[in-house]
């Protein structure tokens, strides 16, 4: 929106040129977001409290947890409203994959805010019945597949490239529709099951939106591209301007979010920050590296997965409670000693992502 006001003014004076530049805008992008974040945070609390969207606490977590019962949820609307405004201020919206990732961080939250809605409604931690939440899940991400697979314009927007290698391309074909489907929707699902500590997911969140932003800057590089030998994807540029409000937001939720927390994200804000990475990801054609940044995300879905299975066919647990860390809770670590800890892993990991680029 702003982007065109100001090409136009360039006729006026040349000097609005500057607002051209994708890192600069990208900065206001992520300024945008903060603003908006850290301004309408303190009403979306009292709003929230004084209509009573309190969370509801699993009894059979942390005893600990039992004193957060009542704090405001649905928090990830403010997350939503602060990059849907600022990718709509900054971005060129005749870009495909701007509005695909809108679109997509807009229907993800849709469902997510059905979900929390009926936890606060019914005052129960159950929600939505996850098959009709996977169900509507599965018709966004397939429907996004699908989209990205009919509007690609060359090979390199369905190839599956490998990280640590030069020039390697896998065809995807038709595998790319599930493929897509997949990180979209276990990405989202991932970023969900890390939300269950003040802060734990949404710093992680804005550490690998800003790795995924500077992968995307480079693929929308031709020079760049070149030199790391990574795809050259025209027009891939621009979502880092999403990328940068993703960060913005998040810092300015964070904000609000961090322990103890005044608010939190729900289920409307993970859905939708996992499944929009995951469509970056897919965009820039850097799923692997997404899973690499993503680790702490990976780590929590696998011991969920590993805690049912284990229960299921051996009748006990790996863990002492999944997802993991609420098994480091109940192993005595205090809640900011374990959210700090998988901050700095996430650092790690989403510098040796990055590293990835020049590793090859």
């Amino acid at each position: 929106m702003l982007t065109w006001l100001l090409q136009e003014l360039t006729v006026v004076d040349a000097g609005f040129a500057v607002f051209q530049y994708i890192t600069l805008r990208g900065i206001l992008s992520a300024i945008t977001a903060l603003l908006i974040s850290l301004l309408v945070g303190p009403w979306m609390i009292r709003r929230l409290e004084s209509l009573q969207m309190g969370q509801s606490v699993r009894t059979d977590g942390p005893q600990s947890h039992l004193s957060k019962s009542g704090t405001p949820t649905m928090g990830g609307a403010l997350i939503i409203v602060g990059i849907a405004t600022a990718t709509l201020l900054w971005a060129d919206l005749s870009n495909r994959y701007v509005w695909t990732v809108l679109i997509t961080l807009l229907a993800f939250g849709g469902i997510g805010w059905i979900d929390d809605y009926r936890k606060v409604t019914e005052e129960s931690a159950r929600g939505l019945p996850a098959r009709w939440k996977y169900f509507w899940q599965s018709v966004v991400g397939f429907g996004v597949a699908v989209y990205l697979f009919t509007s690609a314009e060359i090979a390199a927007e369905t190839a599956l490239y490998v990280p640590f290698f030069k020039d390697v391309a896998l065809p995807m074909g038709f595998l790319f529709i599930p493929f897509t489907y997949l990180v979209i929707v276990g990405s989202s699902n991932a970023v969900n099951l890390t939300d269950g500590l003040d802060g734990l997911a949404i710093l992680p969140t804005v550490m690998v939106a800003t790795g995924l932003g500077i992968i995307a800057y480079l693929t929308g590089h031709s020079n760049f591209a070149d030199y790391l030998h990574i795809p050259y994807l025209e027009g891939s540029g621009e979502l880092v301007i999403f990328c940068a409000a993703m960060a913005g937001a998040g810092l300015g939720f964070l904000w609000f979010n961090t322990y103890p927390a005044m608010i939190f994200m729900g289920d409307v804000g993970a859905l939708a920050l996992g499944a929009a990475l995951g469509v970056v990801a897919v965009a820039i054609r850097h799923e692997m590296v997404l899973f690499i940044m993503g680790g702490i995300f990976v780590i929590e879905t696998v011991s969920v997965i590993v805690q049912v299975a284990s229960f299921k066919l051996r009748g006990k647990r790996v863990f002492r409670m999944a997802p993991i860390h609420h098994h480091f809770e109940l192993k005595g670590w205090p809640e900011p000693r374990v959210i700090v800890r998988f901050w700095i892993i996430t650092v790690m990991l989403v510098l040796f992502g990055l590293a990835t680029l020049k590793l090859r």
